[in-house]
C-alpha cells in the first residue's frame, strides 16, 4: 500500500455538494432572470467580416457600431489582427449598407469580405443535435462503467458530468456570454475529459477494494483519492496551461470558447474528486441500508 497523506473527502462531501450547489443555483436564477445570451447560430441572423486594413483598437469599432443602435457581437480577427466579424440580428441591405459607411468614416480603407444570412432553424438542429448528443454519451458510459464497475459507480460518475455541464451553463447564463455553436465541442470536451479523471479514481478504488476487505468503503475511497488527487491536479493544470494560453495569445475569436473550457476543466476534475465518488459512497450506503 502506498504511503500518502489520506485526506477526508468522503466525510466532507455535505461541504463539497453545497460548493457546486450554490453555483448552480445562482445559475438558474440567471436563467430564469434573463435566460441565456443566444448568438446568431441559435437566433439567426447576419455575418458581417469586415477587412479593416490596419490595425485597430476593438473598443472602437464596437463605440462605432454602438451609435447605430443596433444589437451585435463584434470581434478581431485574421492573422495581423486587421479584420472584424460582427454577428448581428437579420438586417436589411441598407443597414449593413449603413455599417459599411460607418466604419469607412473610421477606417476609410474598409472592406466588406463577405455578408452571410443564418437561419434560425439551423440553430434549433443544432440544440437538438447536441441534446441527442449529450444523452447518447451519457446512455453508453452509464452502460460502460456499470459494466467495467457497478451500477452505483456508473450513475455517480453520469451525474458528476451532469454536474460540470450545469456549471458551465451556469457560467454561461450568470455572464451573459454569447452563447454560439462552440457551446456543443465545449461540452462535449468537458463530458470526455471528466470522464477520464473519474474512471482514473474508481479504477483506483477498485483496486484497493481488492486487498482491503475489512476496511470501510469510505476510507476505500478516501485512500484512492488521495493516491490519485496529484496525478489528476498536474494532468489538469497542464492542460488549463495549453487553454490558458491560448485565451491569453489565441486571438478575440476563441476567447469564450477557451474560456469556457477552462471553466468546464475545472468543473470537471472539481467534479472527479470532490463529487464522483461521495456519491458512489452514498449510493453504496443507501443500498446497504435497504439491504438491511
Amino acid at each position: 500500500m502506498e504511503k500518502v497523506k489520506v485526506y477526508k473527502i468522503i466525510e466532507k462531501k455535505h461541504i463539497w455538494f453545497g460548493i457546486s450547489l450554490t453555483i448552480i443555483a445562482l445559475g438558474l436564477v440567471f436563467m430564469a432572470m434573463h435566460g441565456f445570451n443566444w448568438g446568431i447560430d441559435f437566433t439567426g441572423g447576419n455575418m458581417l467580416h469586415f477587412d479593416i486594413q490596419q490595425t485597430y483598437e476593438l473598443s472602437e469599432a464596437r463605440n462605432t457600431l454602438e451609435k447605430l443602435d443596433i444589437d451585435f457581437e463584434a470581434k478581431k480577427a485574421g492573422d495581423k489582427g486587421q479584420e472584424l466579424i460582427i454577428k448581428t440580428v437579420n438586417l436589411s441591405k441598407e443597414m449593413q449598407d449603413e455599417i459599411l459607411d460607418a466604419l469607412k468614416q473610421k477606417w476609410p480603407d474598409t472592406k466588406l469580405v463577405r455578408a452571410e444570412t443564418i437561419d434560425a432553424v439551423i440553430g434549433k438542429e443544432l440544440q437538438k443535435q447536441a441534446v441527442i448528443a449529450l444523452i447518447i454519451a451519457n446512455i453508453g458510459m452509464l452502460i460502460y462503467i456499470t459494466f467495467r464497475f457497478e451500477f452505483n459507480s456508473a450513475l455517480a460518475a453520469v451525474l458528476a458530468l451532469l454536474h460540470d455541464v450545469m456549471i458551465v451553463l451556469s457560467f454561461y447564463a450568470i455572464f451573459y456570454i454569447p452563447v454560439d455553436s462552440t457551446i456543443i465541442a465545449v461540452i462535449l470536451t468537458i463530458v470526455g475529459y471528466s470522464i477520464n479523471d473519474t474512471i482514473v479514481i474508481f479504477d483506483r478504488v477498485r483496486e484497493n477494494l481488492k486487498n482491503m476487505r475489512k476496511v470501510s468503503f469510505e476510507e476505500v475511497a478516501n485512500l484512492s483519492i488521495s493516491q490519485t488527487v496529484t496525478r489528476s491536479v498536474n494532468t489538469s493544470l497542464t492542460t488549463l496551461l495549453t487553454i490558458t494560453a491560448l485565451f491569453l495569445f489565441g486571438g478575440e475569436t476563441i476567447k469564450d470558447f477557451t474560456l469556457a473550457l477552462i471553466v468546464g476543466i475545472g468543473a470537471g476534475t472539481y467534479s472527479s474528486i470532490f463529487i464522483a465518488s461521495p456519491l458512489w459512497s452514498m449510493f453504496r450506503g443507501k443500498l446497504k441500508t435497504a439491504k438491511a
